[in-house]
C-alpha cells in the first residue's frame, strides 16, 4: 500500500500485523493487546484508527480480500498461457498458501467464516462480499476458457465456480483436520475433471 502520510502507515501496520496473528489464533482468540503490542503500536491509540473490534474485523477482512483479488486478477491473466492453465495454477497457488505452515496472509476467508459469520453480521457481510468477488472471477476465467476451447464443463460457469470453491474450501478444513495434503490432492483432481483439464 502507498504510504500516504503517518496515519495510513500506522493503520496498515496494524493490519499486516493482524493478518499474521489472526491467520493463526483466530478473531476471537486474539485480544487487541496483542496485536498491538506486536505492531508497537500504544493501545490508546487503537480506537483513532478503528472504532470497535469488530469495525477492525470488517477492515481487517477488506484489506485481505483487497490483496486477494487484486492477486488472483494477475494470476488469472498471467500471459502466455490458457484460461485453463491459469485456472489451475489459481488452484495450485492456494494449495500451496493453505498448506503452508506461515499463517501470514492466510486464507482468513477459510480461517474465520465459521467463526464470524454467526458473531457479526458485518463481518459476514464483509466475508460475503469479498468471496463473492472471487466468484466472479473464477466464473468469468471458466466463460472465457469455454469460448478459448481450453474448458469444457457440464454446469453453467457461475454454477462450476461456485461448485470448485466449495470443493477448496472443504479441502481446506479437512487439510487442517487431518493434517495431510491428501484433500488437496483430491480437490486437485476434482477440479481437473470438472473443468475438463488433462493430467500433467
Amino acid at each position: 500500500m502507498a504510504q500516504v502520510n503517518g496515519n495510513t502507515d500506522v493503520r496498515q501496520g496494524i493490519l499486516d500485523t493482524a493478518h499474521r496473528i489472526v491467520g493463526a489464533k483466530g478473531f476471537s482468540g486474539v485480544g487487541l493487546n496483542e496485536i498491538l503490542a506486536s505492531a508497537g503500536v500504544p493501545k490508546g491509540s487503537f480506537y483513532h484508527y478503528f472504532g470497535s473490534k469488530e469495525a477492525f474485523g470488517e477492515a481487517l477482512l477488506a484489506d485481505y480480500f483487497a490483496d486477494y483479488l487484486a492477486d488472483i486478477d494477475a494470476t488469472l491473466a498471467e500471459p502466455g498461457l490458457t484460461h485453463a492453465e491459469r485456472l489451475m495454477n489459481y488452484w495450485g497457488k492456494w494449495q500451496a498458501t493453505q498448506g503452508s505452515i506461515d499463517y501470514q496472509r492466510k486464507c482468513l476467508a477459510v480461517k474465520l467464516a465459521a467463526e464470524v459469520s454467526d458473531l457479526s453480521e458485518p463481518m459476514r457481510l464483509a466475508l460475503k462480499s469479498g468471496t463473492a468477488g472471487i466468484l466472479a472471477r473464477l466464473s468469468a476465467a471458466i466463460a472465457a476458457g469455454i469460448t478459448e476451447g481450453s474448458l469444457k464443463v457440464a454446469d453453467e460457469p457461475p454454477i462450476t465456480a461456485e461448485t470448485l470453491y466449495h470443493v477448496w474450501l472443504g479441502a481446506s478444513l479437512m487439510a487442517k483436520i487431518n493434517r495431510t495434503d491428501a484433500p488437496f490432492q483430491a480437490a486437485m483432481a476434482t477440479t481437473r475433471r470438472i473443468l475438463g483439464c488433462p493430467e500433467d
